[in-house]
């Protein structure tokens, strides 16, 4: 009760918290109300399209859970259910590997679209885009079966205290499980994450080689006085080079935060925030960095400014 207290105190931080929040909410349900039009109008989505409706809907959901975690952190409101407990914590880890996972399909996908014809990625061109939606499905349930464990060990933490609990959130706190269990978990978790971002870094690397290599190209073409024009495919790679690199970044320093925050400061109050907003970092400004490159979303909203 004094931790929650302490942690209200910081009025500034919290209210960076709640902004955050707020702003990437309202920016990715735009993003998704725009895909989900386009849909409703074409009836037909390029598998770059579903992939960003698809982050664009965990990004909200995990905001969303995020802001309940927050409010109960910050003291608002304290849940007290076991049922709200598991929903809450089981949806923002789903949702956070969610998050690693489609930014690591999308990645990959791009790299394999931007491959030339003698590549040996030339033969995963006409079946990717065939098992695209097979691949989003499967990352769906693999992930809700890894996560699965949260809804077995979270709980309302009880009014009578006990040492062998681990406080999640002031009103939830999670269940010792035995340690084979936890080896078990920890050990898919990790090997997951680190296969995502090593799978990311050879594919980021991979599109940067191949737009160099395009660069140069161009340079022979054209005379110095010109100034080539950007596909729109070299455009959609530039974004998701963009949004991989900020991604490994915020990942990182999440890493660091949340290493400290166990180990150094013993659950400091602001390092517990600053680790917050890192951990949301992503997830807020990811939608703006697809929306300022997206033209037909551009356009839309300029004509519908132009209108009023």
């Amino acid at each position: 009760m004094n931790k929650k207290r302490k942690i209200s105190s910081y009025i500034d931080i919290r209210n960076t918290v709640f902004f955050e929040i707020t702003v990437g909410i309202t920016a990715n349900t735009v993003l998704l109300l725009f895909h989900i039009v386009t849909f409703l109008l074409k009836h037909r989505l390029k598998p770059l399209d579903v992939t960003i409706a698809q982050l664009a809907l965990v990004h909200w959901m995990l905001l969303v859970t995020m802001g309940f975690i927050a409010t109960d952190t910050f003291g608002f409101e304290n849940w007290g259910r076991d049922l709200m407990c598991k929903s809450v914590i089981y949806v923002n880890r789903l949702t956070r590997a969610l998050s690693i996972s489609t930014t690591c399909l999308l990645s990959v996908f791009q790299a394999i679209t931007l491959s030339p014809r003698n590549s040996c990625l030339e033969k995963f061109k006409h079946k990717s885009s065939h098992h695209y939606p097979c691949c989003l499905i499967f990352l769906w349930v693999f992930n809700m079966l890894l996560n699965i464990r949260f809804l077995i060990s979270i709980g309302a933490t009880p009014n009578v205290t006990s040492h062998s609990l681990v406080f999640v959130t002031e009103s939830c706190s999670q269940r010792p499980i035995s340690y084979l269990f936890r080896y078990i978990f920890l050990s898919l978790v990790n090997v997951q994450d680190i296969s995502f971002i090593g799978l990311m870094a050879l594919s980021s690397g991979y599109m940067v080689s191949l737009l160099c290599g395009h660069k140069r190209q161009l340079q022979h073409l054209h005379s110095t006085n010109l100034s080539p024009k950007i596909s729109p495919g070299q455009r959609a790679t530039q974004t998701i080079l963009l949004l991989t690199s900020f991604f490994m970044l915020m990942y990182f320093l999440d890493c660091v935060t949340f290493s400290s925050l166990v180990i150094l400061w013993n659950n400091d109050p602001i390092n517990l925030c600053v680790q917050m907003l890192v951990g949301n970092g992503y997830a807020t400004i990811c939608p703006f960095v697809l929306m300022s490159t997206e033209k037909r979303m551009i356009e839309w909203l300029i004509s519908r400014w132009k209108r009023q």
